[in-house]
C-alpha cells in the first residue's frame, strides 16, 4: 500500500526528531586519528600475514586486540564477526550506522551486532575513517566485470571461511571494508575518494574485543577501487593479549548508544 504525502512527511518529522535527540547525546568530538608510523608491539600472541585475494580467521577472547595494517601496500580487508558463543548472533552494520548516526567508522567508534550488543571497540585507527560501511566487498560477478582470468573474490572467501566455522552462506553478514574510502556522492550514487586515503602511509586499524568473538577477514580488491589491476597487498595481522580498559575509555563513554550497548553486554553476561 502506498503512503500519501501526509503520511511521509509524518515519518519523516518523526526520524528527524529521534535524530535531533540522538545527536544531543552523541560525542561533540571523537579522538583524533592515530599517528603514524604505527607503534610497535611487544610479545604479539600471534602474527599472520594475508596473501593479496586470501583470507584468515581467528577467535578473539574479549578483551583481546586485533590490528589489520597495511603493512606492504594498499590493500582493502573486509571484515565480517560473530560471537563465539552463538554465532547468530553476528555483525550488523546497518544498526551500527544507525544507533550512532553516522557511517564513520573511526577510532572511539563501535560495532554492534544484531541483538544490540557491543562486538568490537574501535581503539586505534590511523585513517580518520576511511572505511566503508555501505557497499561490502566483491564479487565474482563484481571482479569477472573488471578484470580478465580468474581472481578471488570477497564473497566466494568468507563463504569458503563460514563453512570452516560451521555456517553456513545465510549466516554472512554485510562485511567492513577497512581501508575502502568510500562515500556518498552529490548525485547520491558510492564513490571511491583516494584523497581520503594515503596508500604509501601504512595505515592501521585496531579493534577491541568486547565478547568472545569469531572474527573473518577478507585480502581482496574493493568492487570500486580504481585500480585497473587486480592487486592488493598483503596485509599484517596481530594479535595482542587484553588489557585492562580503564572506566572512561573512549569508546565505552563517547555516546549514549555505546553506554546502552555495553550494558547490554553486561546484561548478557551476568
Amino acid at each position: 500500500m502506498s503512503r500519501t504525502p501526509e503520511q511521509i512527511a509524518a515519518d519523516r518529522a518523526r526520524y528527524e526528531e529521534h535524530q535531533r535527540k540522538g545527536l544531543q547525546s552523541a560525542p561533540r568530538a571523537l579522538p583524533p586519528p592515530s599517528a603514524l608510523p604505527a607503534p610497535p608491539i611487544a610479545d604479539p600472541l600471534h602474527v599472520e600475514v594475508i596473501p593479496g585475494g586470501w583470507y584468515w580467521w581467528v577467535r578473539l577472547q574479549k578483551g583481546e586486540m586485533l590490528r589489520i595494517q597495511q603493512s606492504h601496500g594498499p590493500a582493502t580487508v573486509a571484515l565480517v564477526a560473530w560471537s563465539a558463543a552463538d554465532p547468530s548472533e553476528r555483525l550488523n552494520l546497518p544498526d551500527t550506522v544507525k544507533v550512532q548516526w553516522n557511517t564513520l567508522i573511526q577510532k572511539g567508534r563501535v560495532l554492534f551486532s544484531d541483538m544490540g550488543r557491543v562486538l568490537l571497540s574501535v581503539t586505534e585507527d590511523s585513517t580518520g575513517g576511511a572505511h566503508d560501511v555501505l557497499m561490502g566487498g566483491s564479487t565474482a560477478l563484481s571482479n569477472a566485470a573488471r578484470y580478465t582470468g580468474t581472481t578471488r573474490n570477497t564473497r566466494d572467501n568468507l563463504v569458503l571461511l563460514a563453512g570452516k566455522l560451521g555456517l553456513t552462506r545465510r549466516d554472512i553478514p554485510l562485511a567492513l571494508s577497512l581501508f575502502a574510502p568510500v562515500r556518498v556522492g552529490d548525485d547520491e550514487t558510492l564513490g571511491w575518494q583516494p584523497a581520503l586515503l594515503d596508500p604509501a602511509s601504512g595505515h592501521f586499524v585496531e579493534l577491541r574485543a568486547e565478547m568472545d568473538l569469531l572474527v573473518g577477514l577478507s585480502n581482496c580488491p574493493h568492487p570500486l577501487d580504481p585500480n585497473p589491476d587486480y592487486a592488493s597487498a598483503p596485509v599484517t595481522i596481530t594479535r595482542v593479549a587484553a588489557k585492562p580498559v580503564p572506566p572512561d575509555d573512549p569508546c565505552r563513554t563517547a555516546s549514549a548508544e555505546a553506554i546502552r550497548g555495553f550494558e547490554n553486554n553486561a546484561l548478557a553476561e551476568a
